[in-house]
């Protein structure tokens, strides 16, 4: 079995609308930080994955 990075990112939580989506990776545009705080939790609660910042306005879900 072969597991690449991009197998083990969920999602990506971003202030930044100039982002590109990904065609593989959910991209989620938040507004505020509160709110994009909240997405993000949000989603690792869901799908059992950790949140990771990576301190440039976006969060970043992983399963480790």
């Amino acid at each position: 079995m072969d597991f690449g990075i991009k197998d083990s990112i969920i999602a990506i939580i971003t202030l930044d609308r100039n982002m590109v989506s990904s065609s593989t990776i959910p991209v989620f545009y938040a507004n505020t930080e509160e709110q994009q705080e909240r997405i993000a939790l949000l989603i690792a609660k869901i799908t059992m994955g950790m949140v990771h910042d990576l301190e440039n306005g976006s969060y970043v879900v992983v399963r480790h």
